[in-house]
């Protein structure tokens, strides 16, 4: 189908507004609001890979992420009609004493990108708030982020904090962000470890579909 040829081409060029008409214009065709969804997911999983391999930076991360919720707003209610769910649940957040979000806010659209949905608890979140946040929402996975060295006790005293609610079990936890690291994330026990954004939204992706399996 052409026109899904050209949303595709349209939201890895950034173009807004044109993924939105079209988008738009292939509801008017008809064409399975499935099948656009495809589509949206699949161009933003192009430029994830793009972005791994050092082909795209942040800005065009930024940009392409803006064109996929133009055509995601235009979606949502046929899809909230229709049924189709999210494939899995996240929430996100930096950790306490760290304003830093550009990266947490990369994960967040490469996530959505991937057919997920994100409850984005912002900066600088206390253990406790993630606590609240998984105790309302019941997610599937809980991902922290932390810019500085100073920060990342935050993502053991979260793991403490879920531990201790009984909460952790149910979950799978991702940590990331410029100071972690791999033998962190088994120092502290937390499930996944990534370096990039685009990563983190492949293992998020795999991780909910060896839940559901």
């Amino acid at each position: 189908m052409e026109i899904l040829d050209e949303i595709s081409e349209k939201l890895q060029a950034g173009a807004a507004p044109k993924v939105r008409q079209l988008v738009s214009d292939a509801l008017n065709q008809g064409i399975d609001v499935k099948k656009i969804l495809d589509a949206l997911i699949g161009a933003m999983g192009i430029v994830g890979v793009k972005f791994k391999n050092n082909e795209v930076y942040v800005p065009e991360v930024l940009i392409a992420a803006r064109a996929m919720n133009a055509g995601l707003e235009i979606l949502k209610p046929i899809l909230t009609e229709t049924g189709i769910k999210p494939i899995g649940k996240v929430i996100i957040g930096t950790v306490a004493g760290d304003l830093h979000d550009i990266g947490k806010n990369l994960v967040k659209m490469m996530m959505v990108g991937a057919g997920l949905e994100v409850i984005d608890l912002g900066v600088d979140v206390a253990p406790q708030k993630f606590v609240s946040a998984v105790k309302e929402y019941n997610p599937d996975i809980v991902a922290m982020s932390a810019l500085l060295t100073t920060t990342m006790p935050g993502m053991k005293k979260t793991l403490e904090a879920l531990e201790k609610e009984g909460l952790r079990s149910k979950l799978t936890v991702m940590i990331g962000g410029a100071p972690v690291t791999e033998n962190y994330a088994k120092e502290i026990s937390a499930d996944i470890y990534t370096p990039d954004a685009a990563s983190a939204a492949e293992k998020a992706r795999e991780a909910i579909t060896k839940k559901v399996a």
